[in-house]
This record gives C-alpha cells, structure tokens and sequence, in this order.
C-alpha cells in the first residue's frame, strides 16, 4: 500500500514539474499582455514594441528580457527540487512507519500464538500451558536506557524517525529461564519454593524442571505446581556401560548424559538464548534473579567471560564480608552450583560434551580458553543436599557453612562496567599487589599487624600453596592449576576481619596445570 501511494505521489510530482515547464514556455513565446500602442507596441499603456530595444529613455534589449525570463524559469526549477526532495523524504518516512507498524502487529501475533507445542517425544500433560514463555526468546536485552545520538538512531534499535522527531520504541527484555536438573529428591520443592517465591515475572523467568531417575513421588512433587512450572523427562534411563573400575561413578555419567539431554532441549527444541542451572539442591537468595538479570548484559558483550555463578567456593562464614553484598568477582575457576550459560558457548561445548565428571571437565584448559566467570562475594545459592552421587563429599567440611545472601541488592540500577576485563584487571592487579606483604603467622590470632587491610600473602608453589590454604581457612584443592574462587592465581576472602589476597608472586603469567 505504502508502494503504490509513493509511487501515485512521484508520478503526481513529475506531471506537476512537466505541467508548469510547458506553461514556462508558452508565456516565454507568447507576446506580453496588454493594449497594443501605436507603433504595435505591447507594453501596458506603451508605445514600445515586443522584441525591439528601448531607445533613448533606457528600454531593456531583448538579452536582458532572456535572462529576465531564465532567471524566473531558475527559481521555479528549484522549488520543484524542494517539493521532490520533501515528497522523498516523506515517502522514507512513510515506509518506516509501515515497517515499524508490521512488527508491532508481528508482536501481537507472537502473543496471541502463545507457548509452541512441545516435542513429539514428551508427555503434552507435562508442558505448561504458559503462553507467554515463548514472547521474543532472542530479542537483545537493552544494556541502558540512556536515549542514543539521533544519528545513530536506526529503526531496528527500537527508535523511530517520524515527521523529524525521534521516539524511544521499549524492546521487550530477555528471558532467562532457569533449568532445574532434578532426580529422586523429593525436597525439590525446598528449591522451586523459593524460585517462585522469588521469582520476579512468570513471563521473564520461566522454571523448566528437567528430571532423570523417573522417580514417582518426585515427579507428583514437582506436578503439584501445575502451570508454574515445565515438567520435561529424560527418555533414557537406561544403564550407561563403563569400565569395570568406574562402576562405581555410574551415577556421574548419568548426570552428565541428562545435562547433555536437558540443556539441548532448553536451547534447540525450546530455543532460548541463555539459561540459568540450578540442581534439585539448591536455595536461592532474595535478589537471585536479580543478579542475573543485571549481569546478563556484560555476559553478552565481554568475550573473556563464559559464565555467571551465583557461588563463591570461599563463602563460608567468616571468610566474607557481611557488609559487602554487592561485591563481585572476576574468577577463572567454574564455581557452577547456580550459573549461567549462553547459547553460543552450549553449541561450542555440547558436541564433545564428556560422558561423566563434567564439571571438572569444564575447568580444563581445552573448554575454558582463557575464559573466566563473575562470581559474588556472598553466595546467592546454598545447597542442602548432603545426599548425592558424591556421597556427602565436601559437604560437611565446606558446603553446609556456606552463607546464603540475606540482603536484597538492585544490581540492575548498578553500573557494573567494572567487571569488564579491560576495567577490572588494571584496577584487581593494582589493588592486589599495592597491599603490604606479610607472613601467614602475623594474620593470625597474636599477630602483630593493625588495621583491617588489604594484606597479601604470597605462595610459589603448589605446596606451599596448599599449606597457606589450610592455614588460613580457605579451600586448598586446585582444578587445572586454578584455586578455588581465583582470580590470575589471587585468591580473595577474609581472615579474622582483615582483608586477604592469597597471590602468586608479581608477574604472574598464566597456570600450571601440573599443579592439579
């Protein structure tokens, strides 16, 4: 419609431009109007004659007539030129508006469409019937509201050009579902209890809740919440044949099978463009969504990131600092236990996805790249599963002390620009090494030192390493080379109130994985 009403004005505009040269010519040809005088003349009230020169009294020759007449015909061209060009411009104007009016009825559409049928294979009892979950699964989230320079302004970025005037068109945010991986706990509901009771929007944040084991009573638990939830099942609960010498870590290959199965179905059947993985064990804090909601953005636009974990290894009491909940890392260590993947990094990593142990796996060298996480000072999940494949490992010692976050903070009206490599890595180097060097023995109880830091403990070895780590409370083991929570080797925490950077020496470079 829009094409053929251009099309109707730019003929109207060139029949007009014709209409009035031709008439340009006829009055140029024509003689001038008036009375005739007595020589023939025409002038009105003359005794002049048309096309003979003014003699003595100053008549105009007949080149200053021509140029007279070229330079009327001049300024009418260019008026032409000025109503072309405005015809133009609203015709571009036009045709933008159309194309922004298509996509807000494609919106529409999209809405009343609802939730997309679920794979053949799965049960239809088991999906939700939450329409809104599928609205725009991979539209960009808007990094800040800040109004764009008009000249950067294009229609694809939510603006709009209409009669010279810029409006702001609001995109629709990302969804970021969270994939819960669940088995026979039938105290899943701890974890979806808080989910939803957090849970900020039903539309944003949709809970997918993928089981394995086809465990009866989990799965009655986890259909008691209907339409808040996606119930999906794993389809293979087949035995996994392993070597004689791994019978015993049967249950690590199922794991990672399911995850394999779970999160294809999240990004390729579901097509979601990130998601946020929580296991059955999990608790999670107050401003859980909010915190990945607020660090999706940088997730998106740092490439030397590849996830986000709501887990500090290091987050037992008194190695943290209560009155710095909003305090986040950088770190090279996956935490996982709450963390959040991009699609491009699944498809990087699904195909030579490992048959168990997968998140040590992760922490390999050959799948981080380099690559690193944010992770919080004060966890934003705690687990309470002390039974699992792992048999209670860890758990006692580390696991139940970890605190959980209390404190809602709004870490999306925070600029967190800071964690972006470029940012943080000037500012975490110059930090970590201005701090004054001293011993492990002057940190602890009868020390001599005053003040609450930061102080900086250095290591050299794996050894010595390992024997700081105990001395000083925090996780000892490393994966790759790579502490716990560090970061370019710095391990951060709090001993006794003070500030503690457990660092390698000055200059470091890069990890040794021997020291696994």
């Amino acid at each position: 419609m829009v094409r053929k009403r251009g099309s109707l004005i730019l003929c109207g505009a060139f029949l007009f431009v014709a209409c009035n040269g031709l008439l340009l010519l006829f009055l140029w040809g024509r003689p001038p109007i008036g009375r005739y005088g007595e020589g023939g003349g025409a002038e009105p009230g003359g005794r002049e004659e048309w096309g003979v020169a003014k003699r003595k009294g100053g008549r105009n020759n007949l080149a200053g007539e021509v140029i007279r007449l070229a330079e009327e015909v001049e300024s009418e061209l260019e008026t032409q030129k000025k109503l072309l060009k405005q015809i133009q411009n609203h015709r571009s104007l036009w045709e933008k508006r159309n194309e922004l009016g298509k996509r807000e009825m494609g919106r529409g559409d999209v809405e009343r469409e609802g939730h997309r049928a679920p794979p053949p294979a799965l049960p239809p009892k088991e999906i939700s019937a939450n329409k809104e979950q599928s609205q725009e699964r991979n539209t960009q989230e808007v990094i800040t509201t800040a109004v764009q320079d008009p000249g950067d302004a294009k229609p694809d970025r939510g603006v709009k050009e209409l009669n010279n005037t810029k409006q702001e068109v609001p995109l629709s945010p990302v969804i970021i579902p969270v994939l819960v991986i669940a088995c026979d706990r039938v105290t899943v509901k701890r974890s979806l209890d808080k989910l939803i009771q957090y849970r900020p929007s039903v539309e944003l944040h949709p809970i997918i809740v993928s089981q394995d084991c086809g465990h009866a009573e989990t799965a009655l638990v986890i259909g008691s919440y209907g339409s808040q939830v996606t119930h999906i099942r794993q389809p293979d609960l087949s035995d996994i044949r392993v070597r004689p010498e791994h019978r015993k870590f049967q249950g690590y290959y199922k794991i990672a099978r399911h995850y394999r199965w779970a999160l294809n179905q999240v990004f390729n059947t579901l097509s979601y463009s990130s998601v946020v993985i929580v296991e059955d064990d999990l608790e999670v804090a107050p401003d859980f969504f909010e915190y990945f909601r607020a660090l999706h953005p940088i997730l998106t636009s740092d490439p030397s990131l590849w996830c986000v974990s709501a887990w500090n290894d290091n987050g037992r009491e008194g190695l943290v600092d209560p009155g710095k909940a909003d305090l986040l890392y950088r770190t090279d260590f996956f935490p996982g236990l709450g963390w959040m993947l991009q699609k491009d990094v699944w498809a990087e990593l699904e195909p030579k996805w490992p048959m168990a142990f997968w998140d040590d796996w992760m922490r390999h060298p050959e799948q981080r790249k380099e690559r690193s996480c944010i992770r919080p000072e004060i966890s934003r999940t705690i687990t309470f599963g002390r039974k699992g494949v792992s048999l209670g490992q860890f758990f006692d010692q580390y696991l139940r002390y970890i605190k959980l976050n209390s404190e809602f903070v709004p870490f999306t009206k925070q600029d967190l620009s800071y964690l972006l490599k470029e940012n943080f890595d000037m500012n975490f180097v110059k930090e970590v090494y201005s701090a004054p060097l001293v011993k492990v023995e002057e940190l602890q109880q009868g020390g001599i030192l005053s003040g609450l830091g930061p102080f900086r403990v250095q290591y050299s070895s794996r050894d010595s390493f390992k024997i700081l780590a105990r001395n000083l409370g925090v996780m000892d083991d490393l994966k790759s080379g790579v502490p716990r929570a560090g970061y370019r080797g710095v391990v951060s925490f709090l001993s006794r109130g003070r500030r503690v950077f457990l660092t390698p020496p000055e200059g470091w470079t890069k990890y040794d994985v021997s020291w696994s």
